[in-house]
């Protein structure tokens, strides 16, 4: 009888450990999180994705982008794009570390400075460096 009170006990001890939430906490916690995930870049300075640009006057060519958003803080962009006087599309992949504050975003690039950006529904855009980057989910 001993052994069953202590086996008990023991189960409700482990059981209390357990964090609880209630569904309208585990709805909560899934709208904070919610933002997180990949986003395709679908226009630059507002051409659509291939799209030739002219930044810092050098023209190039975005073949393509994602914008990772992970709900641990980080995120990554990738990119894709021709070169000056390339045939050959080379890509470009940086982190960051992000805060987010309702629907803005402020990213603190690895070895970089900072950028802010927008989550507007399934949509986010920054402006990196005079880019102006637009993604969808």
């Amino acid at each position: 009888m001993k052994k069953l009170t202590i086996f008990a006990l023991t189960i409700f001890i482990v059981l209390a450990s357990i964090p609880y939430f209630s569904s309208a906490e585990n709805q909560q916690i899934k709208q904070d999180t919610a933002f997180a995930g990949v986003y395709t870049l679908v226009t630059v300075n507002g051409e659509k994705v291939p799209a030739t640009i002219s930044h810092d006057d050098v023209k190039f060519k975005v073949s393509s982008g994602t914008f990772i958003i992970m709900a641990n803080g980080t995120c990554i962009s990738k990119m894709s794009f021709i070169p000056p006087g390339a045939s050959e599309a080379v890509s470009n992949e940086v982190s960051a570390t992000y805060k987010k504050d309702g629907s803005k975003l402020t990213m603190q690039w690895k070895g970089a400075g900072t950028t802010e950006g927008i989550l507007d529904g399934n949509s986010f855009s920054m402006d990196n460096a005079g880019m102006k980057l637009v993604y969808k989910k």
